[in-house]
């Protein structure tokens, strides 16, 4: 039997930035600017062709300003032959980038959810950890806005989601004590008001290495 599938309405777009986007050439003339800034010369052979690549690579490291979540998680499979536990992807590994320092935050995900109507295409949750990702962040910040997404587009009856990562501000700057992990969770439904079934995730999560 072929799967049913049901097409969940898409969230309503944020309405744009009414700010102009600046230009690739001055987004490149701003990376000499700090290439100068630090006290090296733009202009010499190494460096050259350093502003192209820095604007290419920002386009790539940030292109969850671009993707939308809810397009990610507006598709469910309904036919699954009753099945109605918890579904749990664990060890989805992103990068993102601090919003106070701009530089890398390094971890994994873990999420679960009860599906209420139907169960998500397993990478698309990888997917919408990528998509907040992607961004400049703070840790506690893209713990929410994945488990609110999570929470609005599929309306489970309970998700969960940990998160643990390493923040090279706190590594490679500052205090510059390397190792140290960050751990922030989010809890709706079921997760939320049943500590048995917080207890079950994190079992699972950590149970099976």
């Amino acid at each position: 039997m072929d799967a049913v599938v049901t097409t969940l309405p898409l969230a309503k777009a944020a309405e744009p930035h009414m700010r102009r986007r600046p230009s690739r050439d001055e987004a490149e003339a701003a990376v000499r600017t700090l290439i100068e800034w630090i006290g090296d010369d733009p202009r010499r052979e190494g460096l050259l062709d350093t502003p192209r690549r820095m604007v290419k690579a920002w386009e790539d490291l940030f292109r969850g300003y671009h993707l939308s979540p809810g397009k990610e998680l507006g598709t469910v499979f309904e036919e699954v032959g009753g099945y109605g536990d918890m579904v749990l992807v664990r060890d989805i590994p992103f990068f993102s980038h601090c919003e106070h320092h701009i530089v890398p935050i390094s971890g994994r995900a873990h999420i679960a959810y009860y599906p209420r109507e139907g169960v998500v295409g397993l990478s698309k949750l990888a997917k919408v950890v990528d998509i907040f990702a992607r961004r400049l962040q703070t840790q506690e910040n893209m713990t929410a806005e994945i488990i609110g997404s999570i929470e609005e587009h599929l309306q489970p009856r309970g998700a969960a989601l940990l998160v643990e990562a390493e923040h090279m501000c706190m590594s490679m700057r500052g205090v510059q004590k390397q190792g140290v992990s960050t751990v922030t969770t989010g809890f709706t439904g079921l997760y939320r008001d049943d500590p048995a079934e917080q207890a079950r995730f994190m079992t699972m999560i950590r149970g099976f290495r």
